[in-house]
């Protein structure tokens, strides 16, 4: 792996090319950085040089090197690699222990289309945790991953031939809208339900083939009413918006699960649309299903969210003044 050579707060690199796909379009790349730094980062032939604190020019270095060699293995930088280097080199993030439990290594889930990394510790206990226990949960607000992972390594799994079918379901609950005044069949109804999962699929395997997958049933996508009297075998079996299920539906899908199947139970649990009064069966589950062998739990938090850079900091916003009221 190369490294930059660090002369006077000055980096070099051997291929020029691979440093303009570093600093980014415009040198947005490089902009990002200087603000998140307080730093001033200057391109002068293949060198970059740094101005500012001393201990911020180290990780700058240290950021810019890490995403240089990511270029050199044949990959992107994006704006969330760098908000991950952030992430990981930051002595304050939680789960140093999670990183040494995967030897310090990149963790890659390969799909048909793209390779997927998960980009924070919370995130690499998850996906470690997906391949390693039967029934797992994963808890936590919007665009932390839960399902996108969840769904990725069913991807992997299937095209691997450790589960022979996926199996995507939602509750569809009813936010605002009445599925009886909506057009259209069963279908066109519950479809707009369930098209996050329908967009996570579509990220992992190429059009014809998902399309003759859902033709061959080795890809099913259906609302968790649907799930009733099935037995799940073989399969990777992932259920999205978990907080929406009533303590009687999550029971029924739990039991569900058959031989030679994983099962992914994803949810937020401040975004609730039951009617008022009816317990959600995500919370029944964490209570009664904590500490059986077999089963993890896996949370997430604002720190993990992996969209734009406001939706955390919106989440964080609602979390505290929920915690003052």
């Amino acid at each position: 792996m190369t490294t930059g050579t660090l002369t006077d707060a000055s980096i070099e690199f051997p291929d020029n090319r691979l440093l303009i796909e570093l600093c980014g379009e415009f040198d947005r790349n490089l902009t990002d950085i200087e603000g998140r730094l307080g730093v001033q980062i200057l391109r002068r032939g293949n060198q970059l040089a740094i101005h500012g604190e001393a201990e911020a020019q180290k990780e700058a270095v240290e950021v810019l090197t890490s995403l240089y060699n990511r270029l050199e293995q044949g990959k992107e930088v994006g704006r969330g690699d760098i908000d991950r280097e952030f992430r990981t080199s930051s002595p304050e993030e939680p789960g140093e222990d999670q990183l040494e439990m995967f030897g310090g290594g990149t963790i890659e889930i390969k799909t048909r289309k793209k390779l997927v990394e998960p980009r924070t510790e919370a995130q690499k206990a998850y996906v470690r945790s997906l391949y390693e226990h039967e029934l797992a949960f994963g808890i936590g607000p919007a665009g932390t991953g839960k399902t996108y992972l969840a769904v990725a390594v069913g991807v992997n799994m299937f095209i691997n031939g450790l589960v022979d079918k996926i199996i995507l379901s939602r509750p569809a609950v009813e936010a605002g809208e009445r599925l009886g005044f909506l057009p259209g069949d069963m279908k066109e109804k519950v479809d707009p339900y369930m098209q996050p999962l329908y967009d996570a699929l579509n990220d992992f395997l190429p059009g014809k083939m998902l399309a003759r997958m859902m033709e061959e049933k080795t890809v099913e996508i259906a609302p968790l009413a649907f799930m009733r009297g099935r037995t799940l075998s073989n399969a990777f079996v992932v259920l999205d918006e978990a907080q929406n299920a009533t303590s009687m539906q999550m029971k029924m899908f739990l039991t569900r699960l058959g031989e030679g199947s994983r099962m992914v139970i994803t949810g937020d649990r401040s975004q609730v649309d039951l009617p008022r009064g009816v317990q959600s069966g995500l919370k029944d589950a964490e209570r009664l299903l904590t500490g059986i062998p077999n089963i993890s739990f896996n949370y997430f938090t604002g720190k993990d969210v992996v969209r734009h850079p406001l939706v955390a900091a919106i989440i964080d916003a609602y979390d505290k003044d929920a915690e003052a009221g």
